[in-house]
């Protein structure tokens, strides 16, 4: 059986992801065909906005949004 060593300062971070080795490769061969989208300052602004009022719980659901657009279409 092998044992390792995990620092506590890693774990209380939270940035301590264990995955197989298999996945993890797959998942660098992946991160190389998906291009990663450069935000402009604008964007920027926006998301952290949007992220500021999900955690205030300003945001409707998807099937509140469905529901919307229901209403309207009859």
């Amino acid at each position: 059986m092998t044992t390792i060593t995990i620092l506590q300062e890693i774990v209380k971070k939270g940035d301590l992801v264990i995955i197989p080795r298999q996945e993890y490769e797959e998942l660098l061969k992946r991160q190389k065909v998906i291009p990663v989208a450069k935000l402009t300052l604008a964007e920027k602004k926006v998301l952290e906005r949007s992220r500021k009022e999900m955690a205030r719980g300003e945001y409707v659901t998807l099937e509140e949004l469905q529901s919307v657009a229901r209403r309207k279409r009859m």
